[in-house]
C-alpha cells in the first residue's frame, strides 16, 4: 500500500504535469506558478530534507526556461544539479518529489536515466558549458539548426577550469548556445576570486544599469531598422557597452555576445528576454542576478551556507531542526577542522586549502582563527593542488582538504605535481566512502584504489577520531612527502577524542582483537563495523581475530607474515571499491610471498552506487557489521564441510 503522503499543490501547479501544460498559460500567470512552486519545494524539503537554497533561487528561471523553450527537444543543462528541484516538479515528477533522495526515490540531481528532461548527469560542478556545447555542435552536425542548447551555471561553478575551456572553445563555434549565468555570489561558501569582483563590479555599476533597458528595447525592436537589422543592433549594443563597461567585457572578449545583468526573479520579463535571445545566432551569454533562498526569510536574510541543504526545518519559523538527543560523537570534518589549528599553533608552516568547501571540511574554523593562512581558492580542485605544491617548494606545509569524489578531478596533478616531486603535501579527503543520499556523483568509492599506485604516496585512513588526530601529526613531521589521509563523511564514535597526540609509524599496523581460525583486516572507520560484530561473536563464544592497518602503502609487511602464517582464512574490510583497493593490496601481499590462505574480501562492487543512508547502502554492499557476521558464519561452515569430507 502506497502511504506516501500528499502535498497541497497550488491551482496552477496542480495542472502543470510537464512543460508543454506551462506553455499554455498566459504571461501573466508566471508569477502565480512561481509563487505556487516554490511553496510546494518549501513544504516537501522542509520535512524532507535536500539542497534548499539553490533551487528556491532560480525558481523564475526554471519557470521562463521552460515557458519558452521546447523542451525536452531544446536541452536545458544545469550545472551541479542542486538547483534543480523547480525543474524536477514541472518535468513529470511531481508527484514522486516527496521521494527525492531517498532509497528507491529521485535522485538529487539531474539523471538521465531518471527523466527526458535530465539532458545531462552532473553533480560535479562546472560541466554545462562543455556538455551544452557538444549537444550543439552535434546538433549541428544532424541538421537541427533550430535546435537551442541552454547551460545554467552559478559564478561559483564558473571559477573552474573547465567552464573557462568550454567558453573558449564556444567562442569560435557558431552554435545554438546560450550561457545562463546564474549569479548570487554564492556556491556552497561565499564565492572568492577575481571573477567574482568583476561581476560584482557589473551588477553594482549604476550607470550600466540605468542605461541596460534602453538597450533592450533597442535590440527587441530591430526590426525597425530594415535589412540591416542584425548589423544596426549590434553597432548599438556594442557601443554602449563599451562605454559602459569599459573597451573589455571579458565574455565579449572571447566572442560570446554579453547581455545583462537582468533581475532573475521576473519571471515575465526572463521570457521575453528569452523570447529575443532564441532569435539572435551564435553563442550567448545572459548574466541573471538572483538570491539564494529567494521567498523564504529565514533562509534570504540568513546565513546562505547553512540554508544551502539545511535539513528538516519549521516552515513557518525557519528554525533547523537539530537532534536534541544525548551528546554524540564529533564529526570528522569537526575534528579535522578542530586537529589542524592544533597543529598550525605549533608548526607555523602549515596553512590550510579547499575548493569552495570551507564550510563543509570545517576549514571555516581554521579561517576564522587564522584567515592568512587558510585558503579558499573556489571550484579549482586542479589548482587547489598545484597551488599546495607550489608552497610546498617554498618550505610550507599544505593540508589540502578535498572531498574523495572531488580529488578525482586533480589525479595529474596529484601525479606530476606532489608525487613526482615528492613534495610534502597533505592531502585530507574527506568523504571517503559511501556518502548517502547524494548517491553515484559523490560517493568517495575510488580514492584508496588511485591514490596507492602513486609512487611516494602514503596512504592513510583511520579508525577513529584518535586516529585522525594522530596521523595528522605524523602527516606534519619532517620529510614525509606526498601523504593522504581519508576519513568519511558523518560522524566518529568518541566522544572524548583530544587526546595528547602521539606519531605513528608510517606503514604500521596494529592488533584490536586476537583470535584463531579467521582473522579479520580493516582499513579505516569500517573497523567499527567489526567492533559491532564482535559482540555477536563473543555471544556464540568465537574467537575471531580484528587488526586495524591503518596504511595501505606502505603496507605493515611484518604484521602481515605474522597474520599469514597464523591465519588460513582472511576477510578484508574496506569502504572503498574492491578493484584495486585495500583487499587488493592483501591479495597482491599474499601472492608475492606464495601464502596459500583464502582471502575473502568486502567492500564497495564494482558497480556506481545509488542514493541511499549510509547504513543502508553499506547493507546493500554487504559490508557492514551482519554482514561481517554472516561472512564469518559461511566461512566456518565451509570449513566445518571440508573437515568432515
Amino acid at each position: 500500500m502506497n502511504t506516501q503522503k500528499k502535498y497541497p499543490q497550488g491551482e496552477l501547479l496542480r495542472a502543470i504535469s510537464v512543460p508543454a501544460d506551462l506553455r499554455k498559460l498566459n504571461a501573466d500567470q508566471l508569477k502565480q506558478v512561481c509563487d505556487e512552486l516554490r511553496q510546494y519545494i518549501i513544504d516537501i524539503v522542509s520535512e524532507k530534507g535536500g539542497h534548499f537554497g539553490a533551487s528556491l533561487g532560480v525558481v523564475e528561471l526554471t519557470v521562463a526556461l521552460h515557458y519558452v523553450f521546447n523542451t525536452p527537444e531544446d536541452q536545458l543543462v544545469w550545472d551541479v544539479g542542486h538547483q534543480a528541484y523547480g525543474h524536477k516538479i514541472l518535468t513529470g515528477r511531481k508527484e514522486q518529489f516527496s521521494t527525492n533522495r531517498i532509497k528507491n526515490g529521485l535522485s538529487g540531481f539531474p539523471k538521465r536515466s531518471e527523466s527526458v528532461y535530465d539532458t545531462f548527469g552532473v553533480g560535479h560542478a562546472s560541466t554545462s558549458i562543455s556538455a551544452a556545447l557538444g549537444m550543439a555542435i552535434a546538433s549541428k552536425g544532424n541538421g537541427k539548426k533550430n535546435k537551442q542548447h541552454i547551460a545554467i551555471i552559478g559564478d561559483g561553478s564558473m571559477t573552474a577550469g573547465i567552464a573557462f575551456e568550454g567558453l573558449n572553445h564556444a567562442g569560435a563555434e557558431n552554435t545554438n548556445l546560450l550561457v545562463i549565468l546564474n549569479d548570487n555570489c554564492m556556491s556552497i561558501d561565499p564565492a572568492v576570486g577575481a571573477l567574482k569582483e568583476y561581476l560584482t563590479d557589473i551588477s553594482t555599476s549604476k550607470t550600466y544599469n540605468r542605461a541596460r533597458n534602453s538597450i533592450w528595447k533597442i535590440l527587441g525592436k530591430i526590426s525597425q531598422f530594415g535589412p540591416n537589422a542584425q548589423t544596426v543592433a549590434k553597432k548599438v549594443e556594442g557601443a554602449v557597452k563599451t562605454t559602459l563597461l569599459g573597451e573589455s567585457n571579458y565574455f565579449e572578449s572571447l566572442n560570446f555576445r554579453y547581455f545583462g545583468p537582468i533581475d532573475g526573479h521576473d519571471a515575465k520579463h526572463l521570457a521575453e528576454v528569452l523570447k529575443d535571445l532564441k532569435e539572435i545566432p551564435g553563442p550567448k551569454i545572459l548574466h541573471c542576478l538572483t538570491v539564494k533562498g529567494k521567498g523564504f526569510t529565514p533562509a534570504e536574510k540568513g546565513d546562505s551556507t547553512a540554508w544551502h541543504a539545511p535539513g528538516v526545518f519549521d516552515k513557518e519559523t525557519g528554525e533547523i531542526l537539530t537532534s536534541k538527543a544525548k551528546k554524540t560523537p564529533p564529526k570528522y570534518q569537526d575534528v579535522f577542522g578542530e586537529t589542524i589549528i592544533e597543529l598550525a599553533k605549533e608548526n607555523e608552516n602549515i596553512v590550510g586549502v579547499t575548493p569552495a568547501m570551507l564550510t563543509g571540511s570545517s576549514l571555516n574554523k581554521m579561517m576564522a582563527e587564522m584567515p592568512n593562512r587558510t585558503y579558499d581558492v573556489g571550484i579549482a580542485e586542479q589548482h587547489a593542488v598545484t597551488f599546495s605544491a607550489g608552497m610546498a617548494t617554498q618550505g610550507k606545509l599544505p593540508f589540502c582538504n578535498i572531498y574523495s569524489s572531488f580529488m578525482q578531478r586533480a589525479y595529474d596533478q596529484v601525479i606530476h605535481d606532489v608525487a613526482l616531486q615528492n613534495l610534502n603535501v597533505v592531502f585530507c579527503l574527506d568523504r571517503g566512502g559511501l556518502v548517502g543520499a547524494d548517491g553515484a556523483t559523490h560517493h568517495g568509492a575510488f580514492d584508496i584504489a588511485y591514490f596507492r599506485c602513486i609512487p611516494n604516496m602514503i596512504v592513510s585512513s583511520p579508525m577513529n577520531e584518535k586516529e585522525l588526530r594522530n596521523l595528522m601529526y605524523t602527516a606534519q613531521r619532517p620529510n614525509q612527502g606526498p601523504f593522504s589521509i581519508r576519513y568519511p563523511r558523518g560522524k566518529g564514535v568518541m566522544l572524548n577524542w583530544k587526546h595528547p597526540f602521539e606519531e605513528i609509524k608510517i606503514g604500521t599496523g596494529r592488533k584490536i582483537i586476537d583470535g584463531e581460525g579467521v582473522a579479520i583486516l580493516s582499513f579505516g572507520h569500517p573497523g567499527n563495523f567489526v567492533l559491532r560484530a564482535q559482540e555477536d561473536f563473543k555471544k556464540e563464544g568465537l574467537d575471531i581475530a580484528h587488526y586495524d592497518m591503518r596504511f595501505v602503502k606502505p603496507l605493515d609487511e611484518k604484521l602481515l607474515h605474522k597474520i599469514f602464517k597464523k591465519f588460513n582464512t582472511i576477510i578484508t574490510l574496506e569502504d572503498g571499491c574492491l578493484q584495486g583497493g585495500f583487499g587488493s593490496a592483501i591479495l597482491e601481499f599474499m601472492a608475492n610471498n606464495n601464502y596459500q590462505s583464502t582471502v575473502k574480501r568486502l567492500g564497495i562492487p564494482d558497480e556506481f552506487i545509488n542514493h541511499g543512508t549510509q547504513a543502508e547502502l553499506h547493507h546493500d554492499c554487504n559490508y557492514d557489521a551482519n554482514a561481517i557476521v554472516r561472512t564469518v558464519h559461511e566461512i566456518l561452515a565451509e570449513k566445518s564441510v571440508s573437515k568432515v569430507s
